[in-house]
């Protein structure tokens, strides 16, 4: 079996290394492609990748096309994808807000999986969830979801809405979780600690708190409840935060996430 990556960005290169340590592949068995000289001279000092700059060397090759470029590139990518790809290739989409349908239209192929990844991917603690057209055989699925797992968990879900949902939580949820971490050292610094010392407080406060919260079945809530006693220095915290909205701001952040992920799906200029 042989994978072809498209776009070796962030992700794109995150999920092809993660893919070529699968015990499903051998060696060389990831070809990557990118369009940029300096991007391919970086590519080039990776062994186990094969690199490309020209789609016409490497699709017709390639058993599984892995789609990892910008959205608003979809659309010319797929385009010029079309007349090499063969029926029985299965194609992997990571860009936000392209449909299935549209993928389909756009590649002539069939065999469509759309997946939405998370930075923390890179370090194989990722979550991809992803659905997949019913051209897509069992098989084929136990193999993606394999695939998809070198970079941390998968979801398969049950209908394509959820795919724009999970961008707006896990998705794009990283960045929800550093800007209150950003928060939190910048208040920390206002009350006097080094820089060094608050990214250690913050950061050690979330790894510790996310560990209890997966080891436990415990809601967030009820820790929570179990930090904060009445007229102590967490309820004082928390009492701010309910004054403030700050829920409910967090809930209205996911869904702008959401919103835009449907909204890319229907702006002619992002396919």
């Amino acid at each position: 079996m042989k994978i072809l990556v498209i776009g070796a960005g962030n992700m794109g290169l995150t999920y092809a290394e993660g893919m070529s340590k699968s015990k499903l592949l051998k060696k060389k068995n990831i070809m990557v492609l990118d369009s940029s000289e300096e991007k391919l001279q970086e590519l080039n000092q990776i062994s186990h990748l094969d690199t490309f700059s020209e789609l016409q060397d490497c699709v017709p090759k390639a058993d599984i096309i892995f789609i990892a470029v910008k959205p608003h590139h979809g659309e010319q990518l797929m385009g010029r994808i079309k007349p090499l790809v063969k029926s029985e290739q299965l194609l992997i989409s990571i860009m936000a807000g392209t449909t299935i349908e549209t993928i389909k239209e756009l590649t002539g192929l069939n065999k469509i999986v759309r997946a939405m990844p998370n930075l923390p991917a890179k370090i194989g603690k990722g979550l991809t969830s992803y659905i997949a057209s019913p051209e897509v055989s069992r098989i084929e699925l136990l193999t993606i979801e394999s695939l998809l797992d070198t970079t941390g968990k998968s979801i398969l879900v049950s209908d394509e809405n959820f795919i724009d949902a999970s961008t707006g939580i896990s998705g794009s949820g990283p960045a929800y979780v550093f800007y209150f971490m950003q928060s939190m050292m910048e208040a920390a610094l206002q009350m006097g600690f080094s820089e060094n010392v608050s990214k250690v407080l913050v950061s050690q406060t979330f790894t510790g708190a996310i560990e209890l919260f997966n080891q436990n079945s415990l809601s967030p809530n009820s820790w929570m409840e179990k930090v904060a006693s009445k007229g102590g220095t967490t309820r004082a915290a928390l009492d701010s935060m309910d004054d403030n909205n700050v829920g409910e701001l967090i809930k209205e952040a996911a869904f702008a996430a959401f919103k835009r992920a449907v909204e890319l799906g229907k702006e002619k200029e992002y396919v």
